[in-house]
């Protein structure tokens, strides 16, 4: 009967022998070379130790002799110096005082001595009158006024300091905000529907001053508006059915609040139009355009990406007749670093760089004004999973401290890019409905205590992460 070949090859010595896997490498070894690099191992670990000893050594040292001593030696070099300036500034000051003071007083005793004289010559001649009198009155007064007043004579303190300032600068770290991982659910959640508690794949949100939140409830035909902490929304434009007509809508999938009139501006998407609506009345701004998102600057202006040309336009606000000014793309659908291939959500920042989801090339495209071609910021290492990918980017927004914050739709979850670098914030999961989980996340915003809200797609509603202080 033959015996079962349980032989492998040794990965040491490349022989087919009885071998014992690795847990850690899991490469198979024979016994011998087993032992060997367990020993291997062993010594690594202590090389790790030593390493640790040392480090252990090194902050014992500088505990005992640390920086501080430095810094405090500086600061005892700065209090001798100035002090030594201080008494040399007063010492200055004492002896221009003594050296003024037998002058000064010299001065007054002249002035004293011709009073004198006056008043024995016209005592002893006897003749005077009212006006004699009182210039000598008047002569007393200012002499003994000049001795007890010496207004030539005073101290002066500059505001301005003459010794430098010292002071201690603790640099602190950038903070990198975190949020709770189960979200409130702030609008919508009730399943798909045209319930005023309701969205029907809601898209683009704002969020306000006051935290109310503004949706493009999309395939509602409507922008709803749903107070803070509200049961249900109001309608606030649109929901007049799908059509045309300007008091409808056809898939609207962004809008922004202008602050100023309060109008509401929105992207019109599939009626092919960027509309106004104020107060009810309706006014076309931009016609014959796929409009996708909006975004308006520091000075008023108002950007456009249209996802069929592949390029995002500005307008100056009131300026709506003409054509627009290509600020990002342009240049035919591709992966170029000077096109797009579906771009979406866009997002100024304070230097008037423009943002742009690039959806179908599963990145994020940064172009700075009046640039010819724009930098990747956010995957572009082909559609995927990975924390250096995208898929199918969608709603993006810049902090202060430029880090770019993106809804990664297709993977279900919200990441935070900086220096090229991703990291998942909220979401991640996997695909569902549960409070730490996001299906198809597409619209991002945050209010002004820094609280995140993910637009949850195909969950039809608007979710909020809390900020965690």
């Amino acid at each position: 009967m033959a015996m079962a070949n349980n032989k492998t090859l040794c990965f040491t010595c490349n022989k087919d022998k009885i071998t014992y896997p690795c847990k850690g490498c899991l490469k198979e070894f024979c016994l011998t070379h087993l032992t060997e690099h367990q020993q291997i191992l062993n010594e690594q670990l202590n090389d790790i130790i030593n390493v640790y000893d040392q480090f252990k050594q090194t902050i014992n040292e500088q505990k005992q002799n640390s920086q501080n001593d430095l810094l405090i030696n500086q600061i005892n070099r700065w209090e001798k110096n100035s002090i030594e300036i201080i008494q040399q500034k007063a010492q200055e000051c004492r002896r221009i005082l003594i050296e003024y003071s037998p002058t000064f007083f010299n001065d007054i005793e002249k002035k004293f001595n011709d009073l004198s004289e006056q008043i024995k010559e016209i005592h002893s001649e006897n003749e005077f009158n009212e006006i004699d009198l009182n210039n000598l009155k008047k002569q007393l007064i200012e002499i003994t006024e000049e001795l007890n007043n010496r207004s030539n004579i005073s101290i002066q303190e500059d505001s301005q300091s003459f010794i430098n300032k010292i002071s201690i600068i603790l640099s602190k770290k950038p903070k990198f905000n975190k949020w709770k991982q189960n979200a409130i659910t702030v609008a919508g959640g009730n399943e798909e529907g045209e319930g005023l508690n309701q969205l029907d794949y809601p898209d683009g949100i704002f969020i306000d001053e006051k935290k109310n939140i503004f949706i493009a409830d999309c395939e509602n035909h409507r922008i709803v508006e749903w107070k803070y902490n509200a049961k249900q929304g109001q309608i606030i434009a649109g929901g007049n059915e799908k059509g045309n007509r300007m008091n409808q809508l056809n898939r609207p999938t962004h809008m922004i609040v202008d602050q100023q009139d309060h109008s509401i501006i929105i992207a019109d998407r599939d009626n092919r139009r960027v509309i106004r609506w104020l107060n009810q009345n309706q006014q076309v701004l931009i016609k014959n355009i796929e409009c996708y998102s909006l975004a308006m600057d520091k000075n008023r202006f108002l950007y456009v990406s249209d996802t069929e040309k592949s390029e995002v336009k500005r307008w100056k606000m009131g300026e709506y007749d003409n054509e627009g000014i290509v600020v990002a793309g342009g240049n035919g659908r591709g992966d170029q670093l000077n096109q797009f291939h579906h771009p979406n959500c866009i997002f100024i920042d304070e230097d008037e760089s423009v943002y742009v989801s690039d959806r179908k090339n599963d990145r994020v495209m940064k172009w700075r004004k009046d640039a010819k071609e724009g930098t990747i910021v956010a995957g572009g290492n082909s559609k995927g999973a990975n924390l250096n990918q995208l898929f199918g980017p969608q709603g993006i927004i810049v902090d202060d401290l430029s880090q770019i914050y993106v809804a990664d739709c297709w993977n279900d979850r919200v990441m935070r890019w900086c220096e090229g670098k991703g990291e998942i914030v909220v979401g991640g999961n996997k695909r569902g409905n549960q409070s730490n989980q996001l299906n198809r996340p597409c619209g991002l915003s945050f209010d002004d205590e820094g609280n995140l809200y993910v637009v949850d797609l195909f969950n039809h509603r608007i979710e909020k992460f809390e900020i965690i202080l």
